[in-house]
């Protein structure tokens, strides 16, 4: 009977170690994936977006400030990619499209970003960007030529790439909204394109509404 007892205190005490372990390492059940927690981290410390410099499908060259005081919708992207970066960029036209007119190019601007530079370059991105409806102004393509730089934007943003085979690259995918002050906002599911523009669009009707 005693024996019994023990048995029981034991697996007790270790059920509610493993409900603590998964508890703290889930972020108190809010993430049930290591994707999901590091993308509640991001949100939470909302880094600022390195000041890297860009070369768009236009052949122009500049730094991040070239879009200050303005929300920046991004994605990031190869154009090799025959799965994902498809999806996530008709996805994004549908944010761009479900978006106020007015507020398209004034309040926020649109940048998908190539983590793959060499094979990426402005004319690639030229041909690109016109699959999927993006002016090159208000919604521009662009890499980030240094890879030292492109790599700390990475780092910084959790966006993981990981180079296979073939010029292939295994890597997440999401729509990242950085704020007017080029701090990371939010983190939002790619496949829900309509829930993320709401999002969108309830900042900056927050902002017009404190005016």
């Amino acid at each position: 009977m005693i024996k019994k007892r023990h048995n029981t205190v034991a697996i007790v005490v270790v059920l509610l170690f493993g409900f603590g372990v998964f508890y703290f390492g889930t972020d108190g059940f809010q993430a049930f994936t290591a994707e999901t927690a590091r993308t509640n981290k991001l949100i939470e410390e909302k880094p600022q977006f390195p000041n890297v410099t860009f070369e768009d499908s236009k052949e122009r060259v500049y730094t991040f400030d070239e879009f200050e005081n303005k929300y920046v919708f991004i994605t990031f992207l190869y154009t090799a990619c025959t799965d994902v970066c498809p999806q996530l960029e008709m996805n994004m036209h549908e944010v761009y499209q479900r978006l106020p007119v007015e507020a398209i190019g004034e309040d926020i601007v649109f940048l998908s970003i190539s983590f793959d530079p060499e094979q990426d370059d402005p004319r690639t991105l030229e041909k690109y960007r016109g699959f999927f409806g993006s002016d090159g102004d208000t919604w521009r393509m662009a890499r980030i030529p240094d890879q030292a730089e492109l790599d700390r934007l990475l780092d910084e943003f959790g966006v993981i790439v990981i180079p296979e085979e073939n010029g292939i690259f295994t890597h997440n995918s999401a729509f990242y909204l950085v704020n007017r002050e080029g701090q990371l906002e939010e983190v939002m599911d790619y496949t829900k394109p309509e829930e993320a523009a709401a999002k969108v669009e309830q900042y900056l009707q927050d902002e017009a509404g404190d005016e």
